[in-house]
Protein backbone atom coordinates (compact mmCIF):
# COMPACT_ATOMS: atom_id res chain seq x y z
CA UNK A 1 0.00 0.00 0.00
CA UNK A 2 1.24 3.49 -1.25
CA UNK A 3 0.84 5.91 1.44
CA UNK A 4 0.36 9.50 0.06
CA UNK A 5 1.47 12.16 2.08
CA UNK A 6 -0.62 15.46 2.39
CA UNK A 7 0.04 18.65 0.71
CA UNK A 8 1.49 20.81 4.03
CA UNK A 9 2.52 23.62 1.66
CA UNK A 10 0.29 26.30 3.40
CA UNK A 11 -1.10 27.61 -0.50
CA UNK A 12 -1.67 24.21 -1.49
CA UNK A 13 -4.14 23.70 2.02
CA UNK A 14 -5.74 27.25 1.44
CA UNK A 15 -6.77 26.29 -2.44
CA UNK A 16 -8.47 22.86 -1.20
CA UNK A 17 -9.68 24.47 1.28
CA UNK A 18 -11.24 26.75 -1.05
CA UNK A 19 -12.55 23.81 -2.99
CA UNK A 20 -14.30 22.29 -0.07
CA UNK A 21 -11.78 19.58 0.82
CA UNK A 22 -12.23 18.99 4.31
CA UNK A 23 -9.07 17.43 4.79
CA UNK A 24 -7.53 20.46 4.22
CA UNK A 25 -9.99 22.89 6.42
CA UNK A 26 -8.84 20.53 9.21
CA UNK A 27 -5.34 20.72 8.93
CA UNK A 28 -5.43 24.90 8.52
CA UNK A 29 -7.60 24.65 11.85
CA UNK A 30 -5.38 22.08 13.52
CA UNK A 31 -2.24 24.45 12.79
CA UNK A 32 -3.69 27.72 13.70
CA UNK A 33 -6.42 27.20 16.21
CA UNK A 34 -4.27 26.78 19.26
CA UNK A 35 -2.68 30.65 18.23
CA UNK A 36 -6.29 32.01 17.72
CA UNK A 37 -7.72 30.59 20.83
CA UNK A 38 -5.31 32.59 22.33
CA UNK A 39 -5.95 35.85 20.88
CA UNK A 40 -9.51 34.98 21.67
CA UNK A 41 -9.13 34.51 24.89
CA UNK A 42 -6.88 37.62 25.31
CA UNK A 43 -10.60 39.53 24.76
CA UNK A 44 -12.58 37.14 26.00
CA UNK A 45 -12.32 36.20 30.17
CA UNK A 46 -14.23 33.35 29.70
CA UNK A 47 -12.60 30.31 27.90
CA UNK A 48 -15.57 28.22 27.15
CA UNK A 49 -16.73 31.76 25.24
CA UNK A 50 -13.64 32.14 23.76
CA UNK A 51 -13.74 28.64 22.10
CA UNK A 52 -17.10 29.73 20.53
CA UNK A 53 -15.77 33.25 19.53
CA UNK A 54 -12.65 31.14 17.98
CA UNK A 55 -14.72 28.64 16.65
CA UNK A 56 -17.04 31.23 14.38
CA UNK A 57 -14.06 33.01 13.77
CA UNK A 58 -13.25 30.35 11.57
CA UNK A 59 -16.26 29.73 10.12
CA UNK A 60 -16.05 32.85 8.59
CA UNK A 61 -12.09 32.35 7.26
CA UNK A 62 -13.26 29.17 5.28
CA UNK A 63 -16.44 31.34 4.36
CA UNK A 64 -13.82 34.23 3.25
CA UNK A 65 -11.13 32.46 2.32
CA UNK A 66 -11.26 32.96 -1.25
CA UNK A 67 -10.78 36.49 -0.75
CA UNK A 68 -7.30 35.92 1.10
CA UNK A 69 -4.48 37.61 -1.45
CA UNK A 70 -1.33 36.13 -0.17
CA UNK A 71 -0.43 39.84 0.08
CA UNK A 72 0.61 39.04 3.76
CA UNK A 73 0.98 36.70 6.54
CA UNK A 74 -2.02 34.07 6.51
CA UNK A 75 -1.72 33.96 10.15
CA UNK A 76 -1.90 37.64 10.21
CA UNK A 77 -5.28 37.62 8.39
CA UNK A 78 -7.06 35.01 10.40
CA UNK A 79 -5.98 37.06 13.67
CA UNK A 80 -7.54 39.79 12.37
CA UNK A 81 -10.50 38.06 11.89
CA UNK A 82 -10.35 36.65 15.25
CA UNK A 83 -9.54 40.04 16.96
CA UNK A 84 -12.83 41.77 14.80
CA UNK A 85 -15.39 38.45 15.89
CA UNK A 86 -14.24 38.86 19.51
CA UNK A 87 -15.02 42.47 19.56
CA UNK A 88 -18.08 41.63 17.69
CA UNK A 89 -19.29 38.67 20.57
CA UNK A 90 -18.18 41.96 23.10
CA UNK A 91 -20.10 44.54 21.52
CA UNK A 92 -23.29 41.75 21.31
CA UNK A 93 -23.03 40.83 24.66
CA UNK A 94 -23.12 44.52 25.66
CA UNK A 95 -20.04 43.38 27.61
CA UNK A 96 -17.95 46.53 26.46
CA UNK A 97 -19.16 49.52 28.54
CA UNK A 98 -17.15 52.65 28.20
CA UNK A 99 -17.94 54.72 31.14
CA UNK A 100 -15.54 57.16 33.13
CA UNK A 101 -16.28 55.48 36.62
CA UNK A 102 -13.21 53.66 37.95
CA UNK A 103 -14.05 49.97 38.69
CA UNK A 104 -11.79 48.41 41.44
CA UNK A 105 -9.93 44.92 40.48
CA UNK A 106 -10.69 42.46 42.86
CA UNK A 107 -9.82 38.70 43.35
CA UNK A 108 -6.56 39.40 42.94
CA UNK A 109 -4.08 36.40 42.61
CA UNK A 110 -0.13 36.21 43.60
CA UNK A 111 2.35 35.40 40.84
CA UNK A 112 2.76 31.71 40.62
CA UNK A 113 6.78 31.43 40.27
CA UNK A 114 9.65 33.61 40.58
CA UNK A 115 9.08 36.37 37.90
CA UNK A 116 7.19 39.11 39.27
CA UNK A 117 5.51 39.57 36.08
CA UNK A 118 4.56 36.11 35.14
CA UNK A 119 2.61 36.05 32.07
CA UNK A 120 -0.80 33.93 33.50
CA UNK A 121 -0.52 36.84 36.38
CA UNK A 122 -0.47 39.79 33.66
CA UNK A 123 -3.08 38.00 31.59
CA UNK A 124 -5.39 37.94 34.86
CA UNK A 125 -4.62 41.90 35.50
CA UNK A 126 -5.92 42.50 32.27
CA UNK A 127 -9.07 40.13 32.54
CA UNK A 128 -9.50 41.97 35.58
CA UNK A 129 -10.07 45.84 33.50
CA UNK A 130 -13.41 46.58 32.77
CA UNK A 131 -14.30 45.72 29.60
CA UNK A 132 -14.08 48.73 27.45
CA UNK A 133 -10.68 49.16 29.25
CA UNK A 134 -9.46 46.05 28.30
CA UNK A 135 -10.79 46.30 24.35
CA UNK A 136 -9.22 49.44 23.67
CA UNK A 137 -5.97 48.09 25.89
CA UNK A 138 -5.83 45.11 23.88
CA UNK A 139 -6.26 46.65 20.51
CA UNK A 140 -3.77 49.29 21.07
CA UNK A 141 -1.16 47.23 23.36
CA UNK A 142 -1.43 43.54 21.70
CA UNK A 143 -2.58 44.52 18.14
CA UNK A 144 -0.99 47.75 17.40
CA UNK A 145 -3.84 49.69 16.19
CA UNK A 146 -4.23 53.37 16.24
CA UNK A 147 -7.12 55.32 18.34
CA UNK A 148 -8.57 56.23 15.02
CA UNK A 149 -8.89 52.43 13.97
CA UNK A 150 -10.11 51.45 17.33
CA UNK A 151 -12.60 53.74 17.27
CA UNK A 152 -13.63 52.36 14.32
CA UNK A 153 -13.76 49.01 15.00
CA UNK A 154 -15.89 50.10 18.36
CA UNK A 155 -17.82 52.41 17.15
CA UNK A 156 -16.87 55.23 19.81
CA UNK A 157 -14.62 58.66 19.23
CA UNK A 158 -10.93 58.66 19.24
CA UNK A 159 -10.98 60.66 22.51
CA UNK A 160 -13.12 57.60 24.13
CA UNK A 161 -10.42 55.38 22.76
CA UNK A 162 -7.45 57.16 24.47
CA UNK A 163 -9.07 57.93 27.38
CA UNK A 164 -10.03 53.88 27.95
CA UNK A 165 -6.29 53.18 26.78
CA UNK A 166 -4.89 56.06 29.56
CA UNK A 167 -7.24 54.59 32.05
CA UNK A 168 -6.72 51.00 31.29
CA UNK A 169 -2.86 51.77 31.56
CA UNK A 170 -3.18 53.53 34.66
CA UNK A 171 -4.73 51.11 36.31
CA UNK A 172 -2.55 48.41 35.80
CA UNK A 173 0.29 50.29 36.36
CA UNK A 174 -1.18 50.70 40.46
CA UNK A 175 -2.06 47.47 40.23
CA UNK A 176 0.97 46.37 39.33
CA UNK A 177 2.31 49.08 42.22
CA UNK A 178 0.35 47.49 44.92
CA UNK A 179 2.13 44.44 44.56
CA UNK A 180 5.58 45.71 44.20
CA UNK A 181 6.06 45.41 41.05
CA UNK A 182 5.54 48.22 38.85
CA UNK A 183 7.49 48.19 35.60
CA UNK A 184 10.25 50.52 36.69
CA UNK A 185 11.15 48.74 39.98
CA UNK A 186 11.31 45.40 38.10
CA UNK A 187 13.49 46.91 35.53
CA UNK A 188 15.66 47.97 38.25
CA UNK A 189 15.83 44.60 39.81
CA UNK A 190 16.62 43.27 36.64
CA UNK A 191 19.96 45.08 36.31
Amino acid sequence: MKIITLHSNEKQLIKKSIKGDQQAQKLLYDKFSPKMLGVCRQYVKDLHFAEDVMINGFVKVFNHLSSFQHKGSFEGWIRTIMVRESISYLRKRQFVVYDDDAVEMNGEIAPTNDSPLDVEYVQHLIDELPEGYKAVFLLNAIEGYGHKEIAAMLEISEGTSKSQLFKARKMLQDNLSLKGMSPKSNSANKK
